[in-house]
């Protein structure tokens, strides 16, 4: 009975994070803190949503920059496919709108890469309380924003979720043929998602998106 209790304790975590040396070294650390059990790791958004929806994983620590489909616009559709996982975002921005758009997507947390090992402890056993939380630097970036009347709706949150993924491919040199194929879509429907994000974002061409992503950190500008 007593072996029933304590297994049921166990906070059971994936970790998603398209660098290597990146998520052994985190797994490293959570096998040390006892009382977690790390059940699996993924090395982009895409393979994060589905080993979270297989297996069900009461914490998914996920890095916000990978390829394909970013860690933030992951959390959204782990929110939708298992509710009861809680996403940590992992990432190395403190701005307004990355933090604001992780938190709107559904993410119970946001550490920063640069935390040290007892915060990362800290956060995960917190967050799979049913508690949020935020790296100190984070909270008071957020507090100066609210003071300056920040937080408004930015230009990403204009675009749909499919629109958000096609940016991104576009972003990270993906051909509109590649993007479709990806997609499982028609090359004339992504070539209308393009034209659409151009009017929405009023940008005239593709370097334009591009630049617009790398500032708004849906891809990682040192990939």
């Amino acid at each position: 009975m007593k072996k029933s209790a304590a297994r049921s304790q166990t906070i059971r975590i994936l970790i998603a994070d398209d660098h290597n040396l990146f998520r052994a070294g985190v797994r490293g650390l959570l096998k040390g803190f006892g009382g977690i059990e790390v059940i699996g790791e993924a090395t982009d958004g895409r393979e994060a949503v589905t080993l979270a929806t297989e297996h069900r994983p009461d914490v998914l620590l996920m890095d916000v920059g990978m390829p394909g489909l970013n860690g933030i616009e992951a959390a959204e559709r782990v929110r939708t496919a298992t509710p009861t996982t809680r996403v940590i975002i992992l990432s190395m921005h403190t701005g307004e709108e990355h933090v604001t758009r992780a938190l709107k997507a559904g993410a119970a947390g946001y550490l920063l890469k640069d935390a040290q090992p007892d915060e990362l402890e800290r956060a995960v056993r917190q967050v799979a309380r049913g508690e949020a939380y935020l790296s100190p630097a984070v909270s008071k970036h957020l507090v100066q924003s609210y003071a300056r009347g920040g937080t408004g709706a930015s230009a990403l949150e204009r675009l749909t979720l499919r629109q958000r993924e096609v940016l991104q491919l576009i972003a990270e040199g993906y051909t509109t043929k590649a993007i479709a194929t990806r997609l499982k879509l028609s090359v004339k429907t992504v070539e209308t998602h393009r034209a659409q994000l151009m009017e929405r974002l009023e940008i005239r061409d593709v370097p334009g998106l591009v630049k617009f992503a790398l500032r708004r950190g849906l891809v990682d500008a040192e990939a």
